[in-house]
């Protein structure tokens, strides 16, 4: 198994996120969340796309999804899907 990815929130557009979680490599995101700096994984089981934040564990269960998810909570570059 691959070494996690490790980015900082709008390091990479979404679309390099999932090219990543596509290839099986799990994405690790160091983010701005509950007033501190926390890290978050992403990953895809071939099925389940996973964002597993310090609070939670989201599931996705399409690619639509998970681009949502990375948009909306700013783990990607901004304007740049």
């Amino acid at each position: 198994m691959a070494d996690p990815l490790r980015i900082e929130s709008g390091e990479l557009t979404a679309t390099e996120i999932l090219d990543e979680l596509r290839e099986g490599r799990r994405v690790v995101v160091e983010a701005e969340l509950l007033g501190g700096t926390h890290q978050l994984s992403l990953r895809h089981d071939g099925e389940t796309y996973y964002c597993d934040t310090p609070t939670t564990l989201h599931k996705h269960d399409d690619e639509a999804g998970m681009l949502t998810c990375i948009e909306k909570m700013g783990y990607a570059k901004q304007g740049d899907a």
